[in-house]
């Protein structure tokens, strides 16, 4: 993206999870996130509106200073290389995402507005593309779960070029209090009966794809392969994509069919908290 590799080939981004071994109480997370939602929900569409927007800058972008009024001890400090025009998420979080296709670093802040000659922000985070470097652990990000956003965000180009080759971001109506990497943050309650931040799903190999068409089939092959990931507090089963315009919703809609109970939980580390 950008020029940019989206993180190195073994980063957890871009693991193909289709053989991992079975999470124990894989059920148990499940019937949890099925408690309140029982589908699949892609979270963007058509509507520019909806879905999560980003930019890719160049070299050049003007840096501009970024303050934090909420989460900034466990944010990095700017400047950050954000357009002062850079779209922002519409909704609630107020996500901005901006790729700096210069320096191959991902700038990504929560509830931003622009102010001034730069930003205000709740919480915001710097990666490095070019490395697997976690945040701190207890550390948050512009999710909850302290992951980067745009590597588990559905792009409409990835899907119309026939493959996504990496996780998907999602959310859960509730999370226990403990996460798992490459998550570093919690931000849930004292039950673990409920899945952690960085919980990773996969759709079970035996659920029958025939039926399903275009840019839902796409998805649906990602999630078998690579999975998805928990990174936020929200509407559960509800799976990310970037804005745009050119979305099938009528396509999308597909995948509204696929019950909770075909995804199963994996094994990839243990629960941490800090």
């Amino acid at each position: 993206m950008g020029g940019c590799q989206v993180f190195p080939a073994n980063n957890p981004w871009n693991q193909n999870i289709a053989n991992a071994p079975l999470n124990p109480i894989s059920a148990t997370y499940i019937a949890a996130i099925d408690s309140t939602k029982q589908f699949l929900h892609p979270d963007f569409g058509s509507d520019p509106t909806y879905g999560i927007p980003y930019t890719v800058v160049p070299a050049s972008q003007k840096f501009v200073p970024i303050t934090f009024n909420a989460y900034g001890d466990e944010s990095d400090p700017g400047p950050y290389p954000v357009p002062l025009n850079a779209p922002v998420e519409s909704g609630s979080d107020h996500h901005v995402l901006v790729l700096d296709s210069g320096n191959c670093h991902l700038y990504e802040m929560y509830n931003a507005q622009q102010g001034g000659s730069g930003w205000v922000c709740a919480s915001g985070a710097v990666f490095n593309l070019n490395s697997n470097a976690l945040r701190p652990n207890g550390w948050t990000s512009a999710d909850a779960a302290g992951l980067p956003i745009l590597p588990g965000l559905a792009l409409y180009s990835e899907v119309a070029a026939g493959a996504i080759n990496h996780a998907l971001r999602f959310t859960v109506d509730e999370t226990q209090n403990g996460f798992i990497h490459p998550a570093t943050h919690e931000a849930g309650v004292n039950n673990p009966d409920l899945p952690p931040m960085g919980l990773r799903l996969r759709l079970k190999a035996s659920f029958s794809l025939a039926g399903f068409t275009g840019e839902a089939l796409v998805i649906l092959k990602a999630l078998k392969t690579y999975g998805m990931i928990v990174a936020d507090n929200g509407s559960s089963w509800y799976i990310s994509g970037a804005t745009d315009s050119r979305w099938n919703d009528g396509n999308l809609n597909e995948l509204k069919t696929v019950p909770g109970n075909a995804f199963q939980v994996v094994e990839t580390g243990p629960i941490l908290h800090g």
